[in-house]
């Protein structure tokens, strides 16, 4: 008999484990199964210095190996395996990894998306050593080194233009002989005078020992081959969502799980499965997640809607759909007004307090 739990993960990274720690918190033991590659992009981090409470920053396998046990340590059984089929039909949904077979009442999917790569000589061997999908993440090493991107879309331009902040020059290359970015994003990049384009053009080849030394430059017109050098090559050619195995059970658009937005449920009724992390729709790959000031401060603040932290709201929900006694209970907004106390499922409005 397959074994039932009340919340099964799946996949890692820091959405996967901040859900699992949230709904370990909340006494429903969750399942996370991980994967064999665990720990999102954040595993092909170096320093990682933007995330708080990390003075002199944190490797990103380290943080993300402490995430897993600090979600361990409230109860999270984590488990190193792949996830090889679903079965969202009906509920408890079916949950397998080969011939291993559970049960969820609820399931959060946190499979993420992986970032497209050029597949030449030398990029493997040098990423998190120059070579780079997250110009976020890694760009502040970077100041004052020459650096290419790659990519012709709204990425690369948002990419290269953010570059510009620390490096002293920084190369778009890209295949065709236009963008396909956005006009006000191709305006924005070539009016900087830190910007240059090289049209027409692949990259061939990635040099360097440990570090990032150069690139071998393609021209697809004139087929001619030249060496660049540069400290830093930042890939921007997209990512393909982990979701293949949801395919026909979930909606999905260019591969993202469509949600149900401001909310993560998903569009199987009962609202029993979310989807975290980059695997979902573009709402959640593009909006930044904050805690708006008039959700603390109420009625009296006159700024954009709320969008309380995403992780605790679903372990919030997640409580309510797996134990009655929180399902029929409600929470008394300073309006007077009753909400779900599954404020993933009901995210307050402005102004409105909701009792945690």
């Amino acid at each position: 008999m397959a074994d039932t739990r009340n919340v099964i993960v799946i996949g890692s990274g820091p959405a996967g484990y901040t859900a699992a720690l949230y709904a370990a918190r909340a006494n429903l033991t969750p399942l996370v199964l991980k994967g064999l590659d665990a720990g999102g992009q954040l595993m092909l981090t170096t320093d990682v210095e933007n995330y708080p409470g990390f003075v002199d920053g944190i490797l990103g396998p380290e943080l993300m190996e402490q995430m897993e046990k600090q979600a361990e340590r409230f109860g999270a059984e984590i488990l190193p395996v792949h996830v090889t089929r679903v079965d969202l039909s009906s509920r408890p949904f079916g949950v397998w990894a080969g011939d291993q077979e559970w049960r969820a009442k609820t399931l959060i999917i946190s499979t993420g998306a992986s970032a497209k790569w050029l597949n030449v000589p030398g990029e493997e061997k040098l990423r998190g050593r120059g070579v780079s999908a997250c110009a976020t993440c890694d760009g502040f090493f970077f100041r004052d080194r020459e650096l290419v991107v790659v990519g012709g879309g709204d990425t690369a331009m948002e990419e290269a233009t953010f570059l510009t902040k620390f490096a002293s020059k920084v190369t778009i290359v890209h295949r065709r002989d236009e963008f396909r970015a956005s006009p006000i994003m191709v305006d924005r990049a070539l009016a900087n005078p830190k910007i240059e384009v090289i049209w027409d053009t692949v990259v061939d080849e990635i040099a360097g020992d440990d570090a990032v030394t150069g690139v071998t430059l393609h021209d697809v017109k004139t087929d001619e081959r030249r060496a660049f050098a540069t400290e830093g090559v930042f890939m921007a050619i997209g990512h393909t969502p982990n979701t293949k195995l949801f395919e026909g059970q979930l909606e999905l658009q260019d591969g993202y799980i469509q949600v149900d937005e401001p909310r993560t449920s998903t569009n199987v009724p009962g609202r029993s499965v979310w989807s975290v992390a980059k695997c979902s729709s573009l709402f959640w790959r593009v909006r930044p997640v904050v805690i708006d000031a008039s959700f603390l401060l109420g009625p009296s603040t006159s700024t954009s809607s709320t969008l309380p932290t995403r992780a605790r709201c679903l372990a919030r929900a997640l409580r309510s759909t797996t134990t009655r006694s929180r399902s029929n209970r409600s929470a008394t907004t300073s309006a007077g007004t009753n909400r779900s106390t599954c404020c993933a499922a009901s995210v307050p409005g402005r102004g409105e307090k909701m009792k945690v």
